[in-house]
């Protein structure tokens, strides 16, 4: 006598069919934390560059003095505003996502620009933007709750 399995009943949410997530739950979380920790961060940084605008930044031929406030604002900024995105994805919601992958893509390309300044520091939030940015989009429907 063989056994015969039957297939789980597909439960039905809103019209869509329920999906198991894929175990990048876990991820996306982690990619809202690291949203909201490098958004403070960066806010930080924005606080330090408005309030100390002349900073030497060492330059490969000889050193190099500027003036940044008007990048500390524009981290001020746009650290706000991933961080508050962070909060954002945490409750699943589809329109915090596009939001959060909008401003993770503005984060990166402001770093981008402010690479000659600080380097190391660009780099670090252009890699976690990048991951940020993949994480929510790939798999960011598996903490949809909308």
């Amino acid at each position: 006598m063989a056994s015969q399995v039957t297939p789980e009943p597909t439960a039905t949410v809103g019209g869509d069919a329920y999906r198991r997530p894929s175990g990048w739950a876990g991820w996306i979380v982690f990619a809202a934390v690291m949203m909201i920790i490098v958004g403070v961060l960066n806010a930080i940084h924005g606080l330090v560059a408005i309030f100390n605008d002349d900073w030497v930044v060492f330059g490969n031929t000889a050193n190099l003095y500027l003036d940044i406030t008007a990048w500390g604002w524009i981290h001020l900024v746009i650290g706000a505003a991933v961080a508050a995105a962070g909060f954002g994805v945490l409750t699943g919601n589809v329109l915090a996502r596009t939001v959060a992958v909008l401003l993770a893509g503005a984060s990166l390309i402001a770093n981008f620009l402010y690479m000659p300044a600080y380097p190391v520091w660009a780099l670090t939030i252009i890699a976690i933007d990048v991951f940020v940015i993949y994480a929510l989009v790939v798999h960011g429907r598996d903490v949809a709750m909308d």
